[in-house]
Formats: structure tokens, C-alpha cells, sequence
């Protein structure tokens, strides 16, 4: 459905996008993933056609954003992260005015409002001025006016940017809803928002695409090994010095328990059996007591920022 055929883009001599390539399928709900200032939003403005890139293209659904950026336009639903609302205007009539832009009239006009106005949940408000909106009915807003022309392509910057734990859930639910029949490509760099919407995950970072994949795939793309976290009875000061005689490299000491007994975690680098006959070891030598062990499986917070540090 989406393309991103090397597209590149500078700013003077600063690189924004360098030659990046992915794609989106039909259905699919894409996150890109990267820290501030990575090109996500420079990158979802060109496919939107709103940026000319430095060099490169992108295809939507067959349409070249070059050569048909009119047709791409009326293929794509676009979410800034700052949706510009007129506040002056009611919830109905800035809808309205916005399929009116689209060309939506008649029957088709008619249909349009009611279903976006039932589907972002916006009966409540409907008849209220946007400048009396809350943060989170302000987004349902821009996802109406995103979504009123009925694309199916959905580019979307931080949908859910500054609103609080019930609206994320809430904006959640609804595109997993659309994804059923659009595809969506969302940017954030709210790990949680990836875990929990994503089919595929497209990191960038300094301009570059530097991972693309499932969770799992990105996980062992970045190298990061389970850990194996165990609770011991011990002072600190010399637990870690007992580690670091025995070359235990990459433990960390993860916090207090209770009853004096300390946490820490170490990688399973060499092996899960070697490690844990080690620490058996030292344990029945130093007579401390073991609390829990248990193995922990990487998170994709610990793939994305061992990915940022490699490149």
C-alpha cells in the first residue's frame, strides 16, 4: 500500500532523511519509532506531499507522491501532531467545513459527518465551540478531519501526545478498529504506543533507517540477552565487588527487596547453566541467602536504545 523508495532530505547541510526505504502492507498498523529530531515528521510530511524530498519517492497505493501528489492526497488522511482547529467554529461546523474541502456534498456529505461524528465518539460535543475542548476531545477532532474523506492510507504524528491514560486507551481502541480495512502509519517515541497498536516497527535515527521489523525481530537485531534476575541476602558494596572478581560483565543492581535482600540481574551472555552454576557458587561460599531467580526476556526498550548506541 505504502512505499518509501530511498527517500532523502536536507535541510542547508543538515541531513534530515538519508536515503531511507521501507513499506507499509495493506491492513497494517507501521510504527515509527526513533528520539526527537530522528525525520519521522520530515518523512510523513513527504508522503503526505506537503514536503518535496532531496531526492528519492514514495509510492501510495500505486501513486507516485511526485507525479500524482493530488491523487495521493485524496488516497491519505494526515494527523499532525498539532491538528490546526479553528476554535471560533462549532464541532459541527468545522467538520463540515472540512468534507466541504473535500469535495464531500449531498447524501455522501451527510453520511460522512454522521459516521465520523458516531465512530470518534463526538456526539457530547458535537454542537460545542472547539475553543471549549478538552486535550483529548481536541485529538478526536483532528482524527475526525482526518479520517472524512474516508482514506485508506492514515498518516499519524503522536495521536495520542498529551492526553491522559483513559484517552490513550481510548484513541488505542479506535485504530485498531480502522486498521480492520486502512493502513496506518503512526509516529511516536512512546515505547508503550509501539508494544501496544504496532504490527511492524520501523526505527530512525540521525536521519537513517536503522532497524525494521516485528518486536521480536528488532529484539535480536539489537543483541539484547535475557537476564536472569536473582534476590540475595547480602551488603551491596560487596555483593558488586564479589561480581566484578568474577568477570560477571553487564550485571546491574536492580533495587531493594525487603529483609535486606538485594536484586540484581545479569545478562546470558555465556549461557544460562554457566552463569547460574557461578553465582551458586559464590552464594554457598559466601553463605547468602537466595531469594527469587527468575528469567527475564529483553524489552524493546532495551533493543531500541542498545540500536541508538550501535548507530
Amino acid at each position: 500500500m505504502v512505499e518509501i523508495k530511498s527517500i532523502s532530505m536536507r535541510y542547508g547541510k543538515t541531513v534530515a532523511l538519508d536515503k531511507v526505504s521501507f513499506f507499509a502492507k495493506k491492513g497494517e498498523i507501521l510504527g515509527l519509532l526513533g528520539p526527537n529530531g530522528a525525520g519521522k515528521t520530515t518523512l510523513m510530511r513527504i508522503l503526505i506531499t506537503y514536503l518535496y524530498p532531496f531526492g528519492g519517492t514514495a509510492t501510495v497505493d500505486g501513486y507516485d507522491i511526485l507525479r500524482n501528489p493530488l491523487k495521493v492526497r485524496e488516497i491519505v488522511g494526515y494527523m499532525p501532531e498539532s491538528v490546526p482547529l479553528y476554535e471560533e467554529m462549532s464541532v459541527e461546523e468545522y467538520i463540515n467545513f472540512v468534507a466541504k474541502a473535500r469535495n464531500l456534498e449531498g447524501k455522501k456529505l451527510y453520511k460522512r459527518v454522521n459516521w465520523v461524528r458516531e465512530t470518534c465518539e463526538l456526539e457530547e460535543v458535537w454542537k460545542h465551540n472547539i475553543s471549549e475542548l478538552s486535550r483529548g476531545y481536541r485529538q478526536r477532532v483532528g482524527l475526525a478531519q482526518t479520517l472524512i474523506h474516508n482514506p485508506s492510507v492514515l498518516i499519524l504524528d503522536e495521536p495520542t501526545s498529551g492526553l491522559d491514560p483513559l484517552q490513550i486507551v481510548s484513541i488505542r481502541k479506535l485504530i485498531r478498529q480502522l486498521a480492520e480495512e486502512k493502513t496506518i502509519i503512526f509516529s511516536t517515541h512512546i515505547l508503550q504506543e509501539v508494544e501496544a497498536l504496532t504490527d511492524r516497527i520501523v526505527i530512525l535515527n540521525n536521519g537513517r533507517l536503522i532497524a525494521d521489523g516485528k518486536k521480536d525481530e528488532i529484539i535480536s537485531l539489537s543483541g539484547v540477552s535475557q537476564k536472569m534476575v536473582f534476590t540475595v541476602k547480602a551488603e551491596k558494596e560487596e555483593a558488586e565487588e564479589v561480581f566484578r572478581k568474577e568477570n560477571l560483565g553487564g550485571w546491574e543492581f536492580v533495587g531493594k527487596v525487603s529483609q535486606g535482600y538485594l536484586k540484581f540481574s545479569f545478562p546470558l551472555g555465556k549461557g544460562r547453566e554457566y552463569l547460574v552454576g557461578v553465582l551458586e557458587r559464590v552464594f554457598k561460599e559466601k553463605n547468602w541467602p537466595v531469594g527469587e531467580k527468575e528469567v527475564r526476556e529483553p524489552t524493546l526498550e532495551e533493543a531500541f536504545i542498545s540500536l541508538l548506541k550501535k548507530r
